[in-house]
């Protein structure tokens, strides 16, 4: 069993930054890959920034260059560093994780970013 816990969402204005934090509990060692997905109102859940055990990582184009993901090993914590918010990043966020076959999910937090 995997648990995630999210935080680091609050309100923003457009151009500022934020820096979500993911820290992981139990077994940890089965994780595969990490990644953070938003939901907008009204919209699908989407995938915003993903990380593999080997570092690779992938990004959604609308994100690609403003928002870094990156881990902590040391501390168990996936971090998504956004910067250049824009009023369309505004989302509940979640972090997710793979772990073989099962995939986990945190319960997720808030952005939002005013213009």
């Amino acid at each position: 069993q995997v648990q995630l816990v999210e935080s680091g969402g609050g309100l923003v204005q457009a151009g500022g930054s934020l820096r979500l934090s993911c820290v992981a509990s139990g077994m940890i060692f089965s994780i595969n890959a990490m990644g953070w997905y938003r939901q907008a109102p009204g919209k699908q859940r989407e995938l915003v920034a993903a990380i593999t055990s080997g570092g690779s990582t992938n990004y959604a184009d609308s994100v690609k260059g403003r928002f870094t993901i990156s881990r902590d090993n040391a501390k168990n914590t996936v971090y998504l560093q956004m910067n250049s918010l824009k009023p369309e990043d505004t989302a509940v966020y979640y972090c997710a994780a793979v772990v073989g076959g099962p995939g986990y999910w945190g319960q997720g937090t808030q952005v939002t970013v005013s213009s």
